[in-house]
């Protein structure tokens, strides 16, 4: 549940107690991006020797790790039926931090609930390899879905940096005549290296993900300035949106990158793309994978996995 602040007007002001605790708690055991914390090695370093929650992992029919024509992946199995549909993947983390493991839990999970082949992409990472690596990595990694699961239904999905990929991918497939995708699902995308809109001043400090953060992501990823405009890179950066597959996006009113998931949501409708949008008005950037300790997030995911079932199965 989420309150509204001290003004009066109804408008959620700040998150609830609950809520902030958790996000207090993401904060002190996050790296100082961009000010304190500058160099790829030590931040990993940092994030690798967090302490981990020994939470079994989610039963499957099968998971394994396999070579998608150069690329790692890690495929869920999360149905047992002969042509069950498949998600590719993206996880989030800027472009430079994440991997399999650090989204393993949510690909469990997602696997399961939508009855699917979960196919998750480990693609390079930034600074070491910036654009246009990652998408390219993403869709040698779509190409192999294709042909490795022929016929299946396939969408693609991603959180944060993962969503960029994700709409991307979309668009790839789109412009080069690639496999079917047949939905899109864009969880609190990172999309506009400009970080011009509202929601990265009122956010950009205080809710786990911050305006230093993604000053530093993005300065990682795009080095080269006229990449800056590449909608390979930044999707809200040009038209072209027509003909792409239907979406759902999600956005949180604490996250700095609100506004331009709404703007994106928008922006893919007046294209004539079908879109569904759940915007989240208490949360904050990555919520959906804190649904062990957020009833709102537990909900909110359980409503996202649906979606994307149905856009899978045509329940």
């Amino acid at each position: 549940m989420t309150r509204p602040g001290p003004d009066g007007s109804g408008r959620v002001t700040r998150p609830d107690p609950e809520v902030q605790a958790v996000i207090d708690l993401a904060t002190a055991h996050f790296p100082r991006l961009g000010t304190e914390m500058t160099d790829i090695t030590e931040v990993r370093a940092f994030l690798a020797a967090r302490p981990r929650p020994a939470v079994p992992p989610l039963p499957l029919a099968r998971v394994t790790d396999e070579d998608a024509d150069g690329v790692p992946v890690r495929v869920y199995h999360g149905s047992v039926h002969e042509n069950a549909p498949v998600v590719l993947f993206c996880h989030g983390g800027g472009f430079a931090l994440c991997d399999l493991d650090s989204h393993d839990g949510f690909c469990r999970a997602l696997a399961r609930a939508t009855d699917a082949v979960v196919v998750s992409v480990d693609y390079r990472r930034a600074p070491e390899h910036p654009f246009p690596a990652a998408p390219e990595d993403a869709y040698t990694a779509l190409l192999w879905t294709a042909a490795t699961y022929p016929g299946r239904r396939t969408a693609v999905a991603g959180d944060s940096a993962g969503g960029n990929l994700a709409t991307v991918l979309a668009r790839l497939s789109r412009d080069r005549a690639g496999p079917g995708i047949a939905f899109q699902a864009l969880y609190y995308p990172m999309l506009d290296p400009t970080r011009s809109r509202p929601s990265h001043r009122e956010n950009g400090q205080g809710c786990f993900l911050t305006s230093d953060h993604l000053r530093w992501y993005w300065d990682g990823y795009l080095p080269e300035p006229a990449d800056r405009n590449h909608p390979h890179a930044a999707p809200l950066a040009g038209a072209g949106l027509s003909g792409l597959p239907p979406a759902h996006v999600v956005t949180a009113g604490f996250d700095p990158l609100r506004d331009e998931g709404l703007a994106y949501a928008a922006a893919l409708a007046a294209a004539g793309v079908s879109v569904v949008a759940h915007h989240y008005a208490g949360m904050f950037h990555g919520f959906l994978s804190m649904a062990p300790a957020l009833p709102e997030a537990a909900a909110a995911r359980d409503t996202a996995f649906a979606v994307l079932r149905t856009a899978l199965h045509g329940e």
